[in-house]
């Protein structure tokens, strides 16, 4: 028995988060260890299974909005808290990078987490960049 929990606390320490496939797994032992005289309901199963769905879904979701959130903010300047070892920093959002499946905005160089964000503000352009370009037409006689 000292085995099992073992093997238990290590998987729970090497990964947090519980997959489909755990789940289906854990579902499957369930049923295949109940007790046969009294067996559990097929509704509590399905039950189960829509619960867990529905948490992949949410989560899922969340994702994507962090990801529309990102890329919502390029061309924005933003104020982002001090990281580890330096100040305050802001600047406009040049670009967004994916990092196992997080998004991470690119400013000045750097790419900072969503969670460093503390304020956005329309980028003010600086003068009028504006270039005088006339159309020259060029006729030959």
């Amino acid at each position: 028995m000292a085995s099992t929990s073992t093997s238990v606390s290590s998987s729970t320490l090497s990964s947090q988060t519980l997959s489909q496939a755990d789940f289906l797994n854990l579902l499957v032992t369930q049923m295949s260890s109940q007790d046969p005289l009294n067996p559990e309901s097929d509704t509590e199963f399905a039950a189960q299974l829509a619960q867990f769905s529905a948490l992949q879904a949410a989560q899922s979701t969340q994702s994507d909005l962090q990801n529309i959130q990102a890329d919502s903010l390029i061309g924005q300047t933003v104020a982002l808290a001090a990281s580890a070892g330096a100040a305050p920093t802001s600047g406009v959002v040049s670009s967004v990078q994916i990092a196992s499946g997080t998004p991470q905005i690119v400013v000045n160089g750097q790419t900072y987490a969503l969670s460093q964000l503390t304020g956005i503000a329309p980028t003010v352009s600086t003068g009028s960049a504006t270039s005088n370009t006339s159309t020259q037409s060029s006729t030959k006689n």
